[in-house]
């Protein structure tokens, strides 16, 4: 009884800390689940809604919007949770997505910033850098090199929760990347700065073809992609986009010293999957869904290889645009 009265005035304590402080210092966690959570944890003692509201937005958002992906659904909700729920990690997370265009990669990383901070992509705390914008010429590197290790020690001093998105790593110059090996090892601190609660995640192409060799070959031998595991693809995956010379990858420590903690495959999408795509774009701008034109957008699409045409080229990457032609 005595451990649930503590706890309680804990809770307490923590609902008036944050009535008394100004919203953008506790912004990874909306006011409301916050009172809601520390007063339902006070039952048990332990104060942890920011990890159940992480878990359970980023399964139903994954669940309703991110089609064919089960090893995405999967991996990444475990992996984003254990990492929240663990208060002594060693490291930061490191999250590689790999797959051709409009598979997920970008929406998915948009969802795990939603589910832990209150204003997602928009959040300070949350860093997006596209290699061909703030990376775009090769005689700079040593230059970018210099400015990427500042920005990310300065954001973590500020936010040790800080979440780094990098997109087009298929499209950065090969070595940039390793300047952030420090940030992502086992170090306890480093000048006095701790990086074990920071998230990376990187979006890349690189990878997509040894990807649709696997899936493929569970197609011809009458297997449903369901049936594929991550075994199947993960090492083969980051040892293709480690021998990538096209990749930012390419000989990366960040491979080489196993820093990277998955290599997540997008798997190339089905008719079915587009189909499924346009529904919910249409429902989202708030039509009845036609099922004539949900069949006529997914037909536009051109489909690989070219004798079985079993997956899109361009995922649902196009889907928003067709729709305009219908929905103007």
């Amino acid at each position: 009884m005595k451990l649930r009265r503590g706890a309680l005035r804990a809770a307490l304590a923590l609902v008036l800390l944050l009535l008394l402080t100004p919203t953008g210092a506790v912004e990874p966690i909306s006011l409301g689940l916050a009172i809601a959570g520390a007063a339902a944890s006070a039952l048990t003692g332990f104060i942890s809604y920011p990890r159940l509201y992480c878990y359970f937005t980023l399964q139903e958002n994954l669940d309703k919007r991110l089609f064919g992906q089960h090893l995405v659904s999967k991996v990444v909700v475990k992996a984003v949770r254990g990492f929240l729920n663990n208060t002594n990690a060693k490291k930061p997370l490191a999250l590689s997505l790999h797959g051709w265009t409009g598979t997920g990669k970008n929406f998915v990383s948009k969802i795990v910033a939603e589910s832990i901070y209150k204003r997602g992509l928009q959040s300070k705390y949350v860093h997006q850098f596209v290699a061909t914008l703030h990376f775009p010429h090769a005689h700079n590197i040593n230059l970018y090199k210099d400015q990427l290790q500042s920005w990310i020690r300065g954001n973590v001093s500020v936010c040790p929760r800080s979440l780094f998105i990098f997109d087009e790593m298929d499209k950065m110059h090969a070595g940039l990347i390793d300047s952030i090996k420090p940030f992502l090892d086992y170090y306890e601190l480093l000048d006095g700065v701790s990086y074990r609660q920071a998230i990376f995640i990187f979006l890349s192409n690189a990878g997509a073809e040894k990807i649709t060799e696997v899936a493929l070959e569970f197609w011809r031998n009458g297997r449903t992609r369901e049936d594929i595991q991550l075994t199947d693809i993960q090492n083969a995956l980051s040892v293709s986009v480690f021998n990538n010379k096209n990749s930012g990858f390419w000989h990366s420590t960040l491979i080489d010293r196993n820093l990277i903690d998955y290599f997540i495959p997008f798997l190339p999408l089905e008719y079915k999957h587009v189909k499924m795509c346009v529904r919910v774009e249409i429902e989202s701008r708030g039509f009845t869904v036609d099922e004539d034109i949900v069949s006529r957008i997914a037909d536009e699409m051109t489909y690989f290889p070219r004798e079985e045409r079993i997956y899109s080229d361009k995922g649902c990457k196009t889907v928003d645009a067709k729709l305009d032609y219908y929905y103007d």
